[in-house]
Formats: C-alpha cells, sequence, structure tokens
C-alpha cells in the first residue's frame, strides 16, 4: 500500500533542509510531489558547525535544528495545500555531527518525538544507528533509492551523489548493489571559500575557475590510504581536512580552491578501481552538480558519460529528501534500509526509530 511521505534532509554541507514529498511503498515510487529547500540563516549555520565533533551545546542546537524542521514541514503543506492529517510519515534524518562507525558511533542531532509533537505526524528518525550497532558503515542510505529510481536504465550504471561527502551508488545488471563514500564532496571547498572570502561555498566555482590546480598536491592527495581500502567504507565530513589542508595550506584562495575542487574529482576517479564491472555511465546528484568546474574536473577524471539527474527527469536538489520519505515508509513496512554490499553489514537490516502520532 502506497503512503505519502515527507522526507527531511539537512546535509554535511550545512547549506540548508530539503523537504519533499512523495507517493511510495517503500519499493517503487508512485509519485514525486512538491519538493524545497530552505537556506538556513547565518546564526543557525554557525551553532551547527559549532558542534560539529560532538562538542558544544548541542542539546539546545539539537531543539533548534528540531523547531526549523517543522517550520519547513509546516511551510512545504502549506505550498501544497496539504494538511497534516493527509501525511502518513515523515522521514527526518537529522543532521550528522559525527560519524565514527570503526568505534561504534554515529550521531544524527534530530528530536523525533519533538518533530512528531511540533507537526501531528508520525516520524520516523535515527536511520543509522541500527547498522553501526550491527557492525555495519552506517551509510550511504541511500542506495536501495537510487536503485529503485534507476529501473530500466542499461547497467552497470553509476550514481554518483556529492553533498559534503561524495558517495557512490554501483548498479549491477542483476541489481546488484554496491555502495560507499567516494571521499570529499563539497566541505572541503565549502569551508576554504568561507574561511578565505567568508562565502559559505564556491558559487559557481567561480574561485575555482580563477585559480590553478596544484597537480604535485594532487599527486599526493591520490596516496591517501582511504583511496586503497576496499568497500564497504564511510566517512565523516572532516575526515579528510587536516590531510588536504596540509596539501593546500600555504596556496592563494583561488589556487586553493580549483585545488581542492580536483580533490573531489579524483576521489571521484579513484573510487572505480572498487567496481565490480565498468559503469556505462554516471549520474549526477547533489549540490555538486550545480558547479560547472566540479563537473568539468569530473568529465575529465571519469572518461564516460556523465548525466545530470535533472536531465532524466530527477530532481537533484530533492533527491535526499525523497529517500528519506522512501525509507521512512520502508521502516514502517520493516523493510531493510541497509545491505552487505551497501555499509558491510552481514545481512539486510532494518532501522529507523518510530515515534507514531
Amino acid at each position: 500500500m502506497h503512503k505519502l511521505a515527507l522526507g527531511l534532509m539537512s546535509g554535511t554541507s550545512l547549506d540548508g533542509i530539503d523537504a519533499a514529498l512523495l507517493e511510495t511503498d517503500g519499493e517503487t515510487v508512485r509519485s514525486f510531489g512538491l519538493a524545497l529547500t530552505e537556506p538556513y540563516d547565518e546564526d543557525l549555520r554557525h551553532a551547527l558547525r559549532s558542534v560539529l565533533g560532538g562538542d558544544g551545546p548541542v542539546a539546545e542546537i539539537e531543539h533548534r535544528l528540531t523547531q526549523a524542521h517543522a517550520q519547513v514541514v509546516d511551510k512545504l503543506l502549506k505550498r501544497a495545500g496539504i494538511p497534516p492529517e493527509a501525511v502518513d510519515v515523515i522521514g527526518f534524518h537529522g543532521h550528522t555531527i559525527l560519524h565514527r562507525p570503526e568505534q561504534g558511533r554515529t550521531w544524527q542531532i534530530g528530536d523525533g518525538a519533538l518533530l512528531a509533537r511540533l507537526t501531528g505526524i508520525s516520524v520516523v528518525n535515527d536511520f543509522r544507528s541500527a547498522d553501526v550497532a550491527a557492525g555495519g558503515q552506517g551509510a550511504p542510505l541511500v542506495p536501495i533509492f537510487h536503485a529503485a529510481l534507476a529501473k530500466g536504465h542499461d547497467a552497470p550504471l553509476a550514481v554518483l551523489n556529492i553533498g559534503g561527502v561524495g558517495n557512490v551508488t554501483w548498479i549491477g545488471e542483476d541489481g546488484e548493489l554496491r555502495a560507499f563514500d567516494t571521499g570529499p564532496g563539497n566541505a572541503l571547498i565549502d569551508d576554504w571559500a568561507f574561511r578565505h572570502c567568508s562565502r559559505p561555498l564556491d558559487l559557481d566555482g567561480e574561485l575555482a575557475a580563477s585559480g590553478r590546480v596544484d597537480l604535485d598536491a594532487l599527486k599526493r592527495f591520490s596516496l591517501h590510504p582511504y583511496f586503497a581500502v576496499t568497500p564497504p567504507k564511510s566517512l565523516d565530513r572532516d575526515d579528510f581536512r587536516a590531510f588536504a589542508e596540509a596539501l593546500v595550506g600555504d596556496m592563494g584562495a583561488a589556487n586553493g580552491a580549483a585545488t581542492l575542487t580536483a580533490f573531489t574529482a579524483r576521489a571521484v576517479g579513484l573510487s572505480r578501481s572498487h567496481f565490480p564491472q565498468p559503469a556505462k555511465k554516471w549520474l549526477v546528484c547533489g549540490g555538486g552538480r550545480h558547479n560547472p568546474v566540479l563537473m568539468a574536473c569530473l568529465q575529465a577524471e571519469l572518461a564516460a558519460p556523465l548525466v545530470n539527474v535533472d536531465e532524466l527527469g530527477w530532481n537533484g536538489d530533492a533527491l535526499e529528501a525523497q529517500a528519506f520519505a522512501f525509507l521512512a515508509v520502508r521502516s514502517l513496512r520493516g523493510l531493510p534500509l541497509t545491505f552487505p554490499g551497501t555499509t558491510g553489514v552481514s545481512h539486510p537490516l532494518c532501522g529507523g526509530r518510530v515515534t507514531l502520532c
């Protein structure tokens, strides 16, 4: 039975809250509803930055974050002309402030019970903890949604999401899934632009376009041991920060942005060595697809057809929010969210914490 679900995503890029409506049974998608992105105001963005790593006034920021999500839910439903009681469930990812699966820890702040009370809608949150507790990486979670959307496309193919961290889903001809984090996504570029130019991101790659890639630094970046690790594997937003900053620290703003952009693309290129077969094409989603400099770097690295998912009729800005609507319905149905080929968990595993209204 299909349900009307609302998905919420606050990504590691710290740009804002994505929200999307989806009608789904957790296996197929019947229809896509309205979606929106609500940027964080500078105060909340700064507050979220202050608790990355799990330090600082986490409880206070979690409360503020949850209230902000409730406001986005209200805004989306009013725009769509849908009353709250018509929505069966909210998939609430929350915001990741710490991800250390090798230590058995992953932490997404966001109070599911509070969100349910504020919206009057049942909520599924805490999607990653069960997988990590069972020895999985807790990420990526979106591959099963990618597979649902990609049915009918020529395989093998790769779906690349470039958020704060990059992750890829490889889909085989028989539907086999392999997925893992490729390396840094937008986070290094965003932090560099913020630190050097007081910009939250390198809009349209303008800063990188005015600089030059340091090829020696790029070569040294490619030797990071993460790239040789056999998946499953996942990353915290800041796992590459110290290493990357040591390579670009004395560069000017433009050259540093250009080199960090090349780092992100090179990480994706190196991910191909972990595919059972080469991907015939790459479908690109996430905020990074809006950066033409990064897309050009990716095209050079991959030497394979590169398709912005918007060209397929997918909503590339809403895809992760839609995914958590999809995963929430799977959670309600007791269907698995993670798999041996996606997170390394020993068997397909359900997940999510449910607060019913």
